[in-house]
């Protein structure tokens, strides 16, 4: 599953050492005995979630108010069957993190960026109305360009 929040900060190990005032191997060892989870990067990097280790430095803010978006998508009229089995994923997924959200699904190529669904998605993130998308994979959204909408989220 792939979550894009936007009240996630992610930062290095270092980073993270230093906000904590701990060495870095302090949270290695945090990490080991199960103290605290750092999400990993695809060259398996750790990076902290501010928000999980220094609560305290987010501003509860206008995320509550934003709504969870769960996006599928099939390049086929084939594979209807897959975009069935992601809606049911996605839909469990975010109810059993308790989430309120709004399923959006689009069948269409992964280049093709005038998809109804992906049209609606991303004038509702230019609106500032989405504070969290979930996605199967962060290909389903776009093949080419996904990069983009993760930074302006």
């Amino acid at each position: 599953m792939y979550v894009l929040c936007v009240s996630c900060k992610l930062i290095a190990i270092s980073e993270a050492a230093k906000l904590l005032g701990v060495h870095a191997d302090t949270l290695r060892r945090w990490e080991r005995e199960g103290k605290i989870k750092p999400r990993r990067t695809s060259g398996n990097l750790r990076r902290y979630d501010i928000a999980d280790i220094r609560p305290d430095l987010i501003h509860a803010a206008p995320t509550a108010s934003r709504k969870t978006v769960a996006y599928a998508r099939v390049s086929s009229h084939d594979q209807k069957e897959d975009l069935e089995r992601q809606k049911q994923v996605l839909e469990s997924y975010c109810a059993a993190q308790g989430w309120t959200f709004e399923l959006v699904a689009d069948l269409g190529s992964g280049m093709n960026y005038r998809k109804r669904g992906l049209q609606k998605l991303l004038n509702q993130i230019i609106a500032g109305d989405v504070g969290r998308i979930v996605l199967n994979h962060k290909d389903r959204l776009l093949r080419f360009g996904a990069e983009l909408v993760f930074a302006h989220l």
